[in-house]
């Protein structure tokens, strides 16, 4: 990957902390990357909500904590969720939404839009559908880093 900043979607560190499923360990190796400074990257406000979110419904508070605490201390720039976001938002809505983008990933577009960012780290098929942001799938990153060592 070049040095351009890419956002990370919530996916790639939920996908390397949880249970075993075809993304994680091309997840944890992009959050090892991440950790060791040779993936540039970034998140927004939305990111750990979502974090919080998810595991507060399944009353796993802790886990929660720890996993946003965690990815706080790994990805330190985090990009807010601006009234001029939210505006973007809305305008991204009505245009994706209809297309079955949802609406917490068009925040994440948003910010990425307001911020000057192209690229985004995801395992969401969905991202494909959006003019101008460019989804890099953590299991093509693997499969290449991989076959570049061969």
């Amino acid at each position: 990957m070049n040095d351009t900043v890419a956002l990370l979607d919530v996916n790639v560190p939920m996908y390397a902390a949880g249970q075993a499923h075809p993304y994680k360990e091309a997840c944890v190796w992009v959050m090892t990357e991440v950790a060791e400074g040779r993936f540039p990257v970034a998140m927004d406000a939305e990111t750990v909500q979502e974090i919080l979110y998810r595991y507060g419904g399944l009353q796993q508070w802790e886990t929660g904590f720890a996993l946003a605490s965690s990815l706080l201390d790994l990805v330190p720039t985090v990009y807010p969720v601006s009234l001029d976001v939210i505006r973007l938002t809305l305008d991204l809505f009505r245009q994706y939404a209809p297309q079955g983008v949802k609406a917490r990933d068009l925040i994440h577009v948003a910010v990425m839009q307001d911020q000057g960012l192209t690229r985004i780290i995801s395992t969401d098929r969905h991202f494909d559908r959006i003019a101008g942001i460019v989804r890099v799938d953590p299991q093509a990153l693997w499969t290449e880093a991989r076959s570049s060592l061969r």
